[in-house]
């Protein structure tokens, strides 16, 4: 079976790796060779059981990704004590990576063939007589052209990430704290290392020296000895209304993007991974290789989960946001409800895996 990878990115790769190791064949093309995030201080949460998938399936991964045992929420009203902590007695709760460095791990595939094409359009493609076209880039004609019917939401808010660098500790636990002006994540990268992600409700954009500022106020555990460049994005929520065209299948964040609170962007990438993998095996057993089946099989049984996960990230944000408003009378009586309830706070940990 022949498969074409649009987009020179970390979910291809990651798909690409999983892909190669069913032998089945795979190229990638993209426009450019230049990745954009080279020089980015980008972070990604993987959670514990998609953790175990990718490592199953990607050799070195173990060299890379830091272990967090537990997340604590703390809100503005107090921000000392926790209102509630995800805890996994059997496991860590997820590992943190750098973007760069998954990157350049799953990058390295000798079985992978890389196409570089200036202009190409669906006759292009289908000239080279792929089974099945997957298409994760942004900028690709064929997501202009084709995959443009979505549900989109603008925040208007604006993510600003940034590393810093702290006296060394014991450095396991995650904290998120949900500010009056947007969520604030201590995200951990190691003993001496801390990645921070700031979604503040508001377009203006935050500089080095006022970042620190915002970081300082909040921060009771890390004694820090310097702050990494800050970078900005803007947060949008966005879900694609069809997947598929032909034999092409759009996938990663083409399909859905989610506000950064939950951590749950790249996870759910890697649940329709885990996914499309499956249905490529159960159809090459029975001697399917029909791209327009498999895209519809993957459509048919995801489409709805991805609609229902996106939309319940977006409902905790505008939740958070209304309870900020009133001084956390929200989630002060729900977080105690699910500390004291075992069935439910062993069912919100499961959800949050």
């Amino acid at each position: 079976m022949n498969i074409c990878l649009l987009g020179n990115n970390l979910t291809n790769l990651v798909l690409a790796k999983i892909l190669i190791k069913k032998n089945i064949n795979v190229d990638v093309i993209s426009q450019t060779q230049k990745s954009i995030f080279k020089n980015s201080i980008r972070t990604i949460a993987i959670s514990s059981e998609n953790y175990k998938f990718l490592k199953e399936n990607i050799k070195g991964l173990n060299n890379l990704g830091w272990p967090t045992q537990k997340i604590k929420i703390y809100s503005e009203k107090n921000s000392s004590q926790e209102l509630f902590e995800f805890k996994n007695r059997n496991q860590n709760n997820f590992y943190l990576f750098k973007y760069f460095d998954l990157y350049n791990l799953v990058k390295k595939n000798k079985f992978l063939k890389f196409i570089k094409l200036k202009n190409y359009n669906f006759e292009t493609i289908k000239k080279k007589n792929y089974n099945l076209i997957i298409n994760s880039d942004q900028s690709s004609p064929l997501t202009k052209k084709y995959f443009h019917k979505k549900i989109e939401k603008n925040y208007k808010s604006i993510a600003h990430t940034a590393i810093i660098n702290h006296k060394k500790n014991e450095n396991n636990v995650a904290m998120q704290i949900f500010t009056r002006n947007g969520p604030l994540a201590f995200l951990p990268l190691s003993n001496n290392q801390t990645s921070i992600v700031f979604s503040n409700n508001s377009t203006n954009l935050i500089d080095k020296k006022n970042f620190l500022n915002i970081i300082d106020k909040y921060n009771n555990k890390y004694e820090i000895k310097n702050i990494s460049n800050v970078e900005s994005f803007n947060i949008k929520f966005m879900i694609l209304r069809e997947y598929i065209y032909k034999n092409i299948l759009s996938f990663g964040d083409l399909i859905h993007r989610v506000h950064p609170l939950a951590g749950q962007g790249f996870n759910m990438t890697i649940r329709d991974i885990k996914s499309l993998s499956q249905i490529l095996e159960d159809n090459i057993k029975l001697g399917i290789n029909d791209g327009e089946i498999i895209a519809s099989k993957f459509q048919e049984k995801n489409k709805h989960v991805n609609f229902i996960y996106g939309f319940g990230i977006d409902t905790l944000n505008s939740f958070f946001q209304l309870d900020n408003k009133l001084k956390n009378k929200l989630s002060d009586p729900i977080f105690k409800i699910l500390k004291g309830n075992k069935l439910l706070n062993k069912y919100s940990i499961y959800l949050s895996d």
